[in-house]
């Protein structure tokens, strides 16, 4: 039996294919139509997979999020809850790194995302259980969720443009700010990180009025 041209499309396939598209052109590139194109396969029979474009972008978004370490949610108690809250910030902020074309999205909410509410459970539930009143532990999850989105979305150093001349005249303070690009990823890290240092330290002093005997 001869094989087929190309290999049987899946669910995995589309999806893979989908974030591909998404992270080299952005959102607006993905339709079915160049999706299809890519896979090599007719638009129609993406639909024996995903009924909408709506439930291929929820999959792809979903797919991301299942790259977030959730483990160190799994027992957390009055000890241990900001070097969770920390490492899992972090985590969140690798796998959206990767993929910041598809934040947009995900700054709609889980919606009905297996990945997403099993994240937003595995949080609120630590936070919970640590003793943080559930109306503090909402806000802190929203809290965390603005801090890691925007860190993820671009670069500050980034939006700087290498040309010393731009700055000189006008902008005495900024005037090595043309070097901020070449250095991005160290401060756009070092940002976060002195970001979720002063948050925890910030949170840690709540949670000692919240819980004086703790």
């Amino acid at each position: 039996m001869a094989r087929p041209r190309n290999p049987l499309l899946s669910r995995d396939r589309i999806v893979a294919a989908a974030l591909e598209l998404v992270d080299t052109e952005g959102l607006p590139a993905l339709s079915t139509r160049r999706l299809a194109a890519v896979l090599g396969v007719s638009g129609p029979s993406l639909y024996n997979h995903f009924a909408t474009k709506d439930a291929l972008l929820d999959a792809v978004v979903d797919e991301v999020l299942g790259e977030v370490d959730l483990s160190m949610w799994a027992q957390v108690d009055k000890e241990t809850w900001a070097d969770a809250l920390t490492r899992w910030a972090r985590s969140y902020r690798s796998a959206l790194v990767a993929h910041p074309n598809l934040i947009p999205v995900l700054a709609q909410g889980p919606g009905r995302r297996t990945n997403a509410l099993r994240l937003a459970d595995a949080v609120f539930g630590g936070l919970v259980d640590a003793g943080w009143p559930r109306g503090d532990a909402t806000r802190i999850g929203a809290l965390m969720r603005y801090l890691v989105f925007g860190s993820a979305l671009g670069s500050f150093a980034g939006g700087f443009v290498d040309d010393q001349q731009i700055y000189a005249a006008d902008y005495p303070h900024l005037d090595q700010a043309h070097l901020l690009a070449e250095h991005r990823r160290s401060i756009d890290e070092g940002a976060f990180e002195t970001g979720i240092s002063a948050l925890m330290e910030g949170l840690t002093l709540q949670y000692g009025r919240t819980n004086p005997a703790g």
